[in-house]
């Protein structure tokens, strides 16, 4: 991972590239939905903490998939905020069909 990207437009290929094998994907995209429900707790119950269970919680299904599913390093380690995007973007593209789930 030496590469440096300048744009998300040439980062997301090689995030996808990083997201290859289907578990880690599901289990991105079941963190990712565990995510949105404690964003929404958070809200309707006006409680910081439910923020604190959604990094977690997001971090920990997608790190899983990682470390024993693709086993390679996360790319958020060295690309944190393209990394952040790709989630989001790759949730995206996996509930509108794009990406298989």
């Amino acid at each position: 991972m030496s590469q440096r990207f300048a744009t998300f437009q040439a980062f997301y290929p090689f995030y996808l590239a990083e997201h290859s094998n289907r578990t880690c994907r599901r289990l991105h995209f079941v963190g990712s939905c565990v995510v949105l429900g404690f964003v929404a707790a958070a809200l309707f119950s006006l409680n910081a903490w439910w923020l604190l269970a959604a990094l977690v919680s997001g971090y920990g299904f997608a790190w899983v998939g990682h470390f024993f599913f693709e086993h390679n390093k996360p790319a958020t380690f060295k690309y944190p905020l393209y990394s952040f995007a790709g989630d989001w973007v790759m949730f995206k593209d996996m509930l509108t069909g794009k990406i298989p789930l």
